[in-house]
């Protein structure tokens, strides 16, 4: 079977558009260059997920009057459990803590605001890191690191101790230690936690220098969507899809109906009926409308003035004249309680009737 050789070129040029359609969306959608993350979040490059931790970041909760303004902002930072050690710690996501932190052993005055993970011992503050915003993957576990706290233990004072002799060497820190105390945080996905909410357990120290912590939240499960500027989300992705089909509808339809139907001008379009039966739809429904609109203003304004018509008084005294005349006027019927009108009307009668007889 051939085709007419006139529809090839309608032919050719709805193929065309279609591909320049498919291409620029494949463009769309085909990996760029990445930006700089924003703070707290992270893209996994073997998931291609995208970790947004600002969620379980806190922040002081903003205060009028003495009270909170949001009665669920929290006003104190994510809480650990020591257990078998013999302090329980406070920490913050991405941020330093809410509480206010002042004579932190071997950190800066300047510094203390920065603390982001401390724990309290024998009535003194320790750090156990400062504030970072840059989580990272190591494999596929998201960590978040933690440096700069207090001073470890020297190895001196390790070795002339056993037993519990890293929390003993603590109490009696020595401030000249090279190495200072640091956090490593390791995220794991809770779809069963809310959103703002973060678990964070304890897991151990080996030198009471390093300490590691496990948080579970559901901000580390990760987002199917992509970040911000970067490529199209599914919604995009399908308006895209919309588009190429709304494209090949109009395109393919014009081009049957001018090379097989033969038809030219409006008549081209695809479905010429429907659609003029629906914008004729559209056209008698404006119509009624401002009709039906327009009948009730016009009877609003018609009783709105008492349904009575003011007489002028041209017509008042035409009245007056024919009713002296035929007795059954206007101006008869207003003035018959009126002595001086009935002697008037009788004044009249007798002149005429003189005048007739002569």
């Amino acid at each position: 079977m051939k085709l007419p050789a006139c529809r090839l070129p309608s032919l050719a040029l709805l193929f065309l558009t279609s591909y320049s359609l498919i291409t620029a969306v494949a463009a769309d959608t085909s990996p760029k260059p990445r930006a700089l993350e924003k703070p707290c979040t992270v893209h996994s490059t073997a998931t291609g997920s995208y970790f947004d931790l600002r969620v379980i970041s806190l922040s002081p909760p903003e205060m009028k009057d003495g009270q909170k303004v949001h009665k669920d902002d929290r006003s104190e930072s994510w809480r650990a459990k020591g257990y078998d050690y013999p302090a329980n710690f406070t920490m913050n996501i991405c941020a330093p803590v809410i509480e206010k932190v002042e004579d932190v052993v071997g950190v800066d005055k300047s510094r203390w605001q920065n603390v982001s993970a401390f724990y309290e011992l024998d009535g003194k503050v320790y750090s156990i890191g400062e504030q970072a915003s840059e989580p990272f993957f190591r494999g596929r576990r998201l960590v978040l690191n933690y440096t700069n706290g207090s001073p470890c233990p020297s190895d001196s004072e390790k070795r002339s101790l056993d037993g519990d002799g890293d929390i003993k060497a603590e109490r009696g820190l020595s401030t000249r230690s090279p190495r200072t105390k640091s956090t490593i945080m390791s995220f794991l996905c809770d779809r069963d936690s809310l959103s703002t909410q973060a678990l964070i357990s304890f897991v151990g120290t080996m030198d009471s220098c390093t300490y590691f912590f496990e948080v579970r939240s559901s901000a580390a499960c990760g987002g199917v969507a992509s970040a911000p500027g970067e490529g199209l989300g599914p919604a995009g992705v399908f308006g895209v899809i919309v588009l190429i089909a709304i494209a090949v509808y109009l395109v393919g339809g014009c081009a049957y109906q001018r090379t097989v139907m033969h038809q030219r001008g409006w008549r081209q379009c695809p479905n010429y009926s429907m659609w003029a039966g629906i914008v004729d739809f559209l056209k008698d429904t404006c119509i009624i409308i401002f009709s039906s609109l327009t009948s009730c203003f016009r009877q609003r304004h018609t009783s709105g003035g008492g349904g009575y018509i003011r007489v002028n008084d041209s017509n008042r005294q035409r009245g007056g004249i024919i009713g002296a005349i035929g007795g059954r006027g206007r101006g008869a019927d207003q003035g018959r309680g009126n002595r001086v009108d009935v002697d008037e009307e009788n004044r009249l009668i007798d002149q005429l009737d003189e005048e007739w007889d002569d």
